[in-house]
């Protein structure tokens, strides 16, 4: 998969994610910046509470909207960070590195929106 799912194309189907959000949802993106990581660092993994580094496919990183307060303002933007390695170690062409890409990304898309890992379960969306 590796020589397949070059950094390229896996930047190309993030942006073909950011592009098929509804637009009442990428009109809402406020201060949020989305990065491509081959890895989550130890950091990461701790606030994630996760063990191993391929456990961790995307994670957000900032103030979600609904806990922003007046207040909130010259802030650095928050970061949705998608982890291209462990994505591609779940997939075994590149039509699922599209699809996990996507999905990946719509969850953490929700976090920024404040909805929380249980929330998104009760929905069904994991």
């Amino acid at each position: 998969m590796e020589r397949v799912a070059t950094l390229q194309i896996f930047e190309q189907f993030v942006a073909e994610a950011l592009d098929a959000l509804p637009d009442q949802f990428r009109e809402k993106l406020n201060n949020v910046d989305v990065v491509i990581a081959e890895w989550p660092d130890r950091r990461t993994l701790e606030l994630a509470k996760v063990r191993h580094p391929a456990q961790l496919l995307g994670f957000y990183h900032g103030i979600p909207q609904t806990r922003r307060t007046q207040r909130y303002g010259l802030v650095l933007p928050d970061k949705i960070t998608l982890y291209r390695r462990p994505i591609l170690m779940r997939c075994r062409t590149l039509d699922e590195v599209r699809d996990m890409v996507h999905h990946v990304l719509r969850h953490e898309i929700a976090h920024h929106f404040g909805i929380s890992d249980a929330r998104l379960q009760d929905l069904g969306a994991y």
